[in-house]
């Protein structure tokens, strides 16, 4: 079986966009407009999963109102969502700099779980697979003055954690236990698994560039 026509990404997240183009695919960004603070958990593999599945929805909602029998059936929707579990606490993007600030105070030098929420659709099908995907992450001891030159780049304020592997955050990273992919916001081992499990093949997502390569 063929790889679908499209696949459509329902997140706004550059990280997770660079992360797929530099594993070959060329997804279409359709942003969900999700209001992240509808949906409360103390879980945080929970909160990930049902915030990953309202993302997917919210864009298969709107390809199905722009079909009109124009759009290929073969769509792959993903959705994705990730949050920190830090001694208990789940946190996702911070309000503000001054709660960035605080969670790096809190996090320096210790160890947090990062979460991730998949969530791929099959239009045709209806078929859905979700799952999450942990990564275990040790941070390094920053001082005050790190912290706050971090702060003021405004990266924290974007990213659930108020960290990224991917940018100026990933020299205050101390090691991880896991999959890095995980951490920037998508795991490619995962969502591969999830891409065979559909019945299609990884290799047919990729873009024609990837393959000639």
């Amino acid at each position: 079986m063929t790889g679908p026509t499209r696949l459509v990404l329902a997140s706004a997240s550059p990280a997770r966009l660079s992360t797929l183009r530099n594993a070959g695919l060329d997804p279409e960004v359709l942003v969900s407009g999700v209001d992240e603070s509808v949906v409360e958990s103390t879980d945080p593999a929970t909160l990930a999963t049902r915030l990953a599945e309202l993302k997917a929805d919210a864009v298969l909602g709107r390809l199905d109102e722009a079909a009109a029998g124009a759009v290929a059936a073969d769509v792959l929707v993903l959705g994705c969502d990730s949050v920190l579990d830090f001694g208990g606490e789940v946190l996702g993007k911070p309000a503000d700099a001054e709660e960035a600030r605080a969670r790096w105070q809190k996090m320096r030098g210790g160890t947090g779980v990062l979460h991730t929420g998949h969530c791929l659709v099959l239009r045709s099908s209806g078929r859905r697979l979700v799952r999450a995907v942990d990564t275990v992450v040790h941070f390094a001891e920053v001082d005050d003055v790190e912290i706050d030159a971090y702060v003021a780049s405004g990266e924290p304020l974007h990213v659930a954690g108020a960290f990224t592997l991917d940018g100026l955050g990933g020299a205050f990273v101390r090691g991880i236990e896991g999959d890095p992919h995980n951490v920037v916001g998508v795991s490619l081992p995962a969502l591969r698994e999830m891409v065979a499990e559909l019945g299609l093949r990884w290799t047919d997502l990729w873009s024609a560039d990837a393959a000639a390569r």
